[in-house]
């Protein structure tokens, strides 16, 4: 028999039961609900903001640079890239195939594209891929833009060098940015930024040119692109890099550039009333404006391997020995401790032994003239002429440790410049034999060191510079490059300038430039009376240039021996070198030519040097 009560009250029960668990999980759902749209409405409404909100950084354009005429040395143009941003590609290798489809993309930058997405990066960056797009890749990019996600096309300004290879040693250039900047760059400030200065000017001054970044809200889909820009939520628009203004004249540059032709070497001329670098030429050069989107490795391999070395600036990092030019610096020095006079005289016989040796030091007249010896010979006729012989015998009077202390009042063994990177070559010394080759000071040395050989090295800027401080009767002022910029800085905090030369009187300095300007003037006297250089360049002449030649041997010949050029291997002859002012009673540039492997100095480096001050002189290239 059914009892309908027990039934009737298991019923009641099990439907209490169900009542009270459902009770349970609604008042559970509801908490829930509360916590998550009223006690915790805030966090997740900024979650979801995340999600569809992005603040993206705004790259500044950087600076330009102007020569001293206004003309342009480095510009920005407007580019399209595609770019990739690797997060949001799931096979990122068929991404590529399918890209490569639509444009040309080359092996070479898909290996610089797989370079940098394995460089540290800012999460969700979008890489490059391919730079300078025409329109008509742009339209099939942006057409098929939908089948994938992180795919990008940019707009962005690329460096661009107006003058390539002309200015590429003075001006620098930028590169990408890569491990080892991320390690020294402010992460905020290069936000969005692509590029950073490498060599020259673009480097010193990269934190006025740079400028600084801004930043803007945008809107994105689930795929990552932009809907829209956020203007509500505010903007911080990025701030511009600072124009430069250069001493550098581009036309002056041109016309050095020339006068070199298709030899290798180096120019650098100076203001000497500023210290303004008016031309800083290594040649060969390079454009380096393929360097920027990524060069094929196989031509940057040309380059690196050429042995014209194109990437390397002789004119700040090149050291050589300095020859006769450095004969001044001597005569100066025998001046100023007394050990000679402008009235001493020698006889001159072509050779030259130290007490007790039998080492012969030959003048450079041995075999040019066939007559061994240059006959008697004072101090300016030592200059006008070069005779070896007459400076031997001054330099073993002054001394190793008094001409080294003199030398470096004019800038020889350190950098001066106020904004070049250069070295600072070998002014030597018995304490630097000592320590370079564990070898004790010589004699011999002295006798070498003289003459501008031995181991004193220099630059073309440091012989350049030399000259400026003669032109000026001493008086120092530091090379420098810039100019002027848009906040009208003309220089920097820099250290003050060297103190003026120390030792000659206002009498030494005046007749030492008459003896340079003999170098050029002085002629028709008979060959062992003549300036070195009269011949070359001095015949013509429309205005008063004071001059020094020099030859630097780079082999070393052997006792017995004599030079003979034709013989010898291209790039084991002398190197050719001129140092010169002009006007000589007020100058206005001063420099030093350098011909790798020229020969002779007043025939091969004065000709060059001639060409340039006539370039920057002459009414017909009239300066601002």
């Amino acid at each position: 028999m059914e009892d309908h009560e027990i039934e009737t009250r298991g019923f009641v029960t099990r439907a209490i039961f169900i009542f009270l668990v459902a009770a349970v999980l609604m008042l559970g759902l509801l908490a829930r609900f509360v916590d998550l749209q009223i006690l915790k409405h805030g966090i997740f409404s900024t979650r979801a903001d995340e999600n569809r909100i992005q603040v993206q950084p705004i790259a500044s354009d950087r600076g330009l640079i102007y020569d001293r005429r206004g003309v342009l040395l480095a510009d920005n143009r407007p580019i399209r890239t595609l770019a990739v941003v690797t997060e949001r590609i799931a096979d990122l290798d068929t991404a590529i195939g399918e890209l490569a489809s639509l444009v040309d993309i080359s092996d070479d930058e898909i290996a610089g594209f797989r370079r940098r997405i394995e460089q540290p990066r800012r999460p969700y960056e979008p890489v490059a891929l391919k730079v300078n797009l025409t329109d008509e890749e742009v339209a099939r990019i942006r057409v098929n833009g939908h089948r994938w996600a992180g795919v990008e096309v940019d707009d962005e300004n690329l460096r661009y060098y107006p003058l390539g290879s002309l200015m590429v040693h003075a001006v620098g250039s930028v590169r990408r940015i890569s491990e080892d900047d991320l390690d020294t760059l402010d992460a905020v400030r290069y936000s969005g930024t692509k590029f950073v200065g490498r060599f020259g000017v673009e480097q010193f001054y990269e934190r006025l040119l740079h400028g600084e970044v801004g930043y803007r809200h945008v809107e994105i889909d689930v795929r990552g692109r932009v809907l829209r820009k956020l203007e509500e939520l505010g903007e911080e628009p990025a701030v511009a890099g600072q124009n430069l203004t250069l001493h550098l004249d581009s036309r002056l540059q041109t016309a050095a550039y020339a006068a070199l032709g298709e030899r290798r070497g180096a120019i650098v001329a100076l203001d000497p009333r500023s210290g303004g670098i008016l031309a800083l030429v290594s040649s060969p050069g390079y454009d380096p404006n393929p360097f920027i989107t990524g060069i094929p490795q196989e031509e940057y391999r040309l380059l690196e391997g050429s042995p014209d070395t194109p990437l390397f600036n002789r004119a700040t990092r090149g050291t050589y020995a300095p020859g006769s030019t450095f004969k001044p610096i001597v005569a100066l020095a025998g001046l100023t401790t007394g050990v000679t006079d402008w009235e001493r005289t020698i006889i001159d016989t072509g050779e030259f032994r130290l007490p007790g040796q039998s080492r012969v030091y030959r003048d450079w007249s041995w075999t040019t003239t066939n007559s061994g010896g240059q006959g008697i010979v004072d101090l300016r006729k030592a200059i006008f002429r070069s005779s070896n012989v007459y400076f031997y015998q001054l330099g073993t009077r002054v001394g190793i440790d008094s001409l080294g202390e003199f030398a470096s009042q004019f800038g020889f063994g350190s950098a001066t410049a106020l904004d070049v990177d250069a070295v600072e070559g070998v002014l030597p010394t018995r304490v630097w034999k000592k320590g370079a080759r564990g070898e004790d000071w010589y004699l011999g040395d002295t006798v070498n060191m003289s003459i501008g050989q031995g181991h004193l090295l220099v630059t073309p800027l440091q012989l350049a510079t030399s000259a400026m401080v003669i032109a000026n009767r001493g008086r120092w002022v530091q090379p420098r490059l810039l100019l002027s910029s848009d906040t009208g800085l003309s220089g920097f905090d820099a250290p003050s300038p060297p103190q003026p030369v120390r030792g000659p009187t206002e009498q030494d300095w005046e007749m030492l430039i008459d003896a340079m300007e003999d170098v050029v003037h002085r002629g028709n006297q008979g060959f062992r009376e003549n300036g070195t250089a009269w011949f070359y360049i001095g015949q013509d002449i429309g205005y008063r240039m004071a001059g020094k030649s020099g030859s630097a041997q780079v082999v070393e010949i052997r006792q017995g021996e004599e030079y003979d050029e034709e013989a010898l291997d291209e790039r084991e002859r002398k190197h050719a070198w001129f140092i010169a002012f002009a006007p000589a009673d007020d100058p206005r540039i001063a420099l030093s030519v350098l011909v790798e492997n020229g020969g002779g100095g007043s025939s091969v480096a004065a000709p060059v040097a001639r060409k340039v001050i006539d370039a920057y002189l002459l009414p017909q290239y009239a300066r601002l």
